[in-house]
């Protein structure tokens, strides 16, 4: 102790802090606790008097100038506060609310070598990131490891759901629920229970210009931040002066608690578009299932998908039903043969020869349909940058304003060119990738295009600063269902809701209605029932849905289809109000610019009864809620399509008892009809 006293004195001139450092929520409920003893840099923090996380170091280590970590010594500290209310111009809500307490503190070496980390603590969880200002001797800097650790005290007690990291399918894994001891390599969200209760995630906020983080568990209970890496090992590459994206750790005392919870768009940076006004949301159909089905085929020949005659007839369907738009896969030239393969040769410009893009969005126009563009680059990405102004510059011309991008390539295939000529192969998550995501999205955005990302970086709130980039995949999808081995089970939804949706939107592709189109025998098919598939467009966020199924089927099914021609995808409110991990989840979400409520129930492979009390409804309002619920007899094996429709006058504090079969669920619209006199 006489040594740490004398090094700060003789550093710091008497600046020298006290042992441990405090900051609490603004609710008072959470508690943070930075220091420097002992193990050097780290922080906890407690929630009343449970602890959340236990001592966790914090540090760097660089390749040229070793780690800031251990030798460095607590010398300064700023604390501000924060409560604003900031307007999304699309999303879960319309208004939210940003209260937050900030402690800055500044760590220090002997060599006057410093950083800094800016803790963020809100009622529901902390962010902290990275601060390395420019100082002398520091230029250039390569990161080999963030040395960030999340430390549990009873991993063995504490359940977790999660998916491996750094592996060939990127994020499309089943999430696996075990004891936190279980974990090796996961990517984020992931998402904990604690023995006494409380529920954690932790993921992270604002990556730009960076590498994603996962988690690596060492000893049991202590998951340190691993970076994935460039080709060459280093993790980042970059100068003093940057700083790192947030760590978010969300707490909440119930699991409904975290679905709530708007701590990842707080912690990004406003809007930097200007005037967004042209992102829309809205849904739209396509021809993708079929191809997934196996009845067309991306490439060309007898069965192409993608022709002049069949987009037509989509979008004559999309006319008179209502939809945004019509999103057309295997247009251009690239994709016969094996087109996972193909990065190098696909032209973005230049369609198939029975596919007139002029003529196709001519008539589009015509009917107030728009043609969604589609661009596969399978992780070529050089080439897609080579052509990228061209062919965004082409969508413009033609008034094409979505464009769904995709990467598929297994993990570490993503393949680039350097300044060389030399191939390199990067990670879909690696800072190479980060750049190159976001660098899609602000060229679309200087033409008025919004991005719709597959085989994505995770999503970290990055739509609240380029609010273009408007939905993303990231997860198992839909497909899955038609090929899968095996296909989503019945708990992969609600798996979804409660890690992977806790990052931001997702363009899942709900709204099978054939939902064993190789009969209820055969292993590829979809293990929801008709209700489930209608509840996910509420349950589900995204602010562009898909009704992914072929329009036949929707035609023989024309009243279940009439919640997905009603339920909208931009919202005034949304709320969580019951829901366990893994089980099942309720939501109810209010539409924007509107008096009506939609409602969302699902579960997994256990029928419930779900008590559900309508206290979110305004008062002295009366409403119709039309019902679409499972039948008596629904079961997602046997007998999906049991499907009852109903309708009932309902006001607030009514209650209603939800009741789901075996991998089902429960659709509402609560429309509004008067006053109550």
């Amino acid at each position: 102790m006489l040594v740490r006293l004398l090094l700060l004195l003789a550093l710091f001139s008497g600046l020298g802090q006290a042992a441990g450092l405090t900051l609490t929520s603004p609710d008072g409920q959470l508690r943070l606790t930075v220091s420097d003893e002992d193990i050097g840099p780290h922080y906890q923090l407690h929630r009343q008097k449970q602890t959340v996380l236990a001592p966790s170091r914090l540090g760097l280590a660089f390749k040229k100038h070793g780690r800031f970590a251990e030798n460095f010594l607590l010398v300064e500290e700023a604390r501000q506060s924060n409560d604003t209310r900031w307007e999304q111009p699309w999303g879960e809500r319309r208004v939210v609310r940003d209260r937050h307490n900030e402690l800055l503190v500044t760590f220090k070496d002997e060599d006057k070598r410093w950083f800094r980390v800016r803790f963020r603590l809100f009622d529901d969880g902390m962010g902290f990131r990275y601060e390395v200002p420019e100082q002398p001797g520091l230029d250039r800097l390569a990161v080999t490891e963030e040395l960030t650790e999340f430390v549990f005290e009873q991993p063995g007690r504490t359940d977790s759901w999660w998916i491996p990291s750094r592996g060939w399918n990127r994020y499309e894994y089943l999430y696996r629920q075990t004891p936190m001891s279980e974990l090796d390599r996961v990517h984020t969200p992931v998402t904990f229970r604690l023995p006494q209760g409380e529920h954690v995630t932790l993921h992270e906020a604002a990556l730009v210009d960076y590498a994603a983080m996962t988690l690596d568990q060492r000893r049991d209970g202590v998951l340190k931040a691993n970076l994935t890496p460039w080709y060459d090992g280093i993790k980042v590459h970059t100068q003093a002066g940057f700083h790192s994206p947030w760590r978010t750790v969300q707490v909440g005392r119930k699991a409904i608690d975290l679905l709530n919870s708007d701590l990842i768009l707080n912690l990004n940076e406003p809007n930097k578009l200007g005037d967004v006004s042209w992102v829309k949301p809205g849904k739209y159909i396509g021809i993708w299932w079929e191809m997934h089905l196996g009845t067309h085929t991306w490439g060309s020949g007898p069965q192409h998908g993608a022709t002049t005659a069949r987009t037509r007839q989509y979008m004559d369907f999309a006319a008179r039903y209502g939809f945004d738009g019509v999103l057309v896969e295997g247009w251009n030239i690239g994709w016969d043969g094996s087109w996972f393969h193909n990065g190098d040769v696909f032209s973005f410009t230049q369609p198939y020869p029975d596919f007139d893009i002029e003529a196709v969005t001519e008539y589009g126009a015509g009917i107030g349909v728009k043609l969604i563009g589609h661009h596969e680059t399978s992780g070529s990405v050089t080439n897609y940058r080579r052509q990228m102004e061209e062919a965004y510059d082409l969508y413009a011309r033609l008034g094409v304003s979505q464009i769904k991008t995709g990467y598929v390539a297994d993990g570490g295939d993503i393949k680039r060119v350097d300044e060389q000529g030399i191939v390199r192969q990067e990670w879909h998550d690696g800072q190479f990738m980060v750049g190159e995501y976001l660098h899609s999205v602000k060229e679309a955005a200087k033409r008025k295009i919004s991005i719709n990302t597959h085989e994505p970086v995770k999503d970290t709130g990055l739509r609240r600063t380029y609010p273009n980039w408007i939905s993303r995949e990231g997860a198992r999808g839909q497909e899955f269902n038609a090929w899968g081995s095996p296909p989503n089970p019945p708990e992969h939804t609600v798996n979804l809701v409660y890690t992977r949706m806790l990052s931001g939107p997702m363009d899942f592709t709900p709204g099978i209605f054939n939902l064993a189109y190789e009969g209820l025998e055969a292993e590829n098919r979809v293990q929801t029932t008709l209700a489930k598939q209608l509840a996910l467009y509420v349950v589900l966020y995204s602010p562009i849905q898909m009704a992914a199924d072929l329009p036949e089927h929707y035609l023989q099914r024309l009243d279940a289809f009439q919640f997905i021609l009603d339920v909208p995808t931009d919202w005034e409110q949304s709320l969580a109000i019951a829901g366990e991990v893994g089980d099942y989840v309720v939501f109810a979400r209010q539409q924007r610019g509107s008096q009506d409520w939609y409602l969302g129930a699902i579960t997994d492979e256990l029928a419930r009864e779900i008590p559900v009390s309508l206290d979110f409804l305004p008062a002295g309002q009366v409403f119709e809620a039309q019902i679409y619920r499972d039948g008596e007899n629904a079961d997602w094996l046997t007998n999906p399509y049991d499907l009852v429709i109903e309708r009932k006058s309902v006001r607030q504090g009514d209650k209603l008892t939800l009741e789901l079969a075996t991998s089902g669920g429960v659709a509402i619209r609560f429309k509004a009809l008067r006053g109550d006199q």
